[in-house]
């Protein structure tokens, strides 16, 4: 008996249900559709009724698998169901089995790698257990927005090959109870948290300095964010400095209920009364 006739299908209607009761038996074990397998990954490898060809194995720092029969397999850089189709592929040349039907799983994702910085309590490349990875669950493991850090998070991503930016308002997101928007991160994607924006005040107030711009802040609330006006301040001799598009600074005398925009300074003067 030929080695290729040994692996044939006997019964072609039995191996057809069988080969049905297989793939739904590995459906709900399966990662996501479009998983690249990356080096440090640890995969399952299996072939439809040749359990001999069975592997367990750890994908090489070269991106390699080594398997029966066929030796050594490059699978870096594709995705699960490539890779399946180029074992296959080899087998079927190799003249090994006839009609291979391969199954790949990956047991251990340890070539995700996600990078997390900027206004985090624990910036730094964290190594990704687990298929499934939301922008959420990066900043949740490097220990949260600090409370210099902004609401907008921004995901940078290569996908089909180009650079692309996603950004997400956290507080929106929570506030709304919509989930959806919480973006699937890849291996080598940089989360970036900025700096919230600020503005200054001085003068006439209890605590001057710098503070954060809260959502839609108006000057009264820049008033009491500052400990409000000393027994010497007055309302009326507020002024407030802003850059306009040109770069130039304004100086306006703005109504209570005016927004405060990023990098305004706040003036308030001495009562002359």
């Amino acid at each position: 008996m030929s080695r290729q006739s040994h692996f044939s299908l006997r019964n072609p209607v039995g191996a057809a249900a069988a080969l049905i009761l297989w793939i739904l038996s590995w459906s709900c074990l399966a990662q996501p559709v479009g998983y690249t397998v990356g080096a440090g990954d640890v995969v399952k490898i299996t072939v439809f009724q040749v359990p001999d060809l069975t592997t367990e194995t750890r994908v090489s720092e070269a991106g390699a698998v080594s398997f029966p029969l066929i030796g050594e397999v490059t699978v870096k850089g594709l995705t699960t169901l490539e890779a399946e189709r180029r074992i296959a592929q080899r087998l079927r040349e190799g003249g090994f089995v006839q009609l291979p039907q391969v199954n790949m799983i990956v047991l251990k994702f340890a070539s995700v790698h996600v990078s997390v910085l900027g206004q985090v309590n624990r910036p730094g490349r964290y190594p990704v257990e687990g298929a499934v990875h939301k922008l959420t669950d990066l900043v949740a493991l490097a220990g949260g927005v600090t409370q210099l850090g902004a609401d907008t998070v921004t995901l940078v991503t290569q996908r089909s090959g180009k650079e692309e930016r996603v950004e997400l308002d956290l507080p929106a997101m929570m506030n709304a109870g919509d989930l959806r928007p919480d973006t699937t991160v890849a291996n080598g994607d940089l989360i970036y948290v900025p700096r919230a924006p600020v503005f200054y005040i001085y003068g006439e107030v209890q605590r001057p300095g710098q503070f954060r711009v809260e959502r839609e802040m108006t000057v009264m609330q820049a008033l009491a964010a500052g400990g409000g006006l000393t027994p010497r301040g007055t309302e009326r001799g507020i002024k407030l400095h802003r850059r306009n598009g040109n770069g130039n600074v304004e100086i306006v005398r703005p109504a209570m209920r005016d927004p405060i925009r990023p990098d305004d300074v706040v003036y308030v003067r001495e009562s002359w009364f």
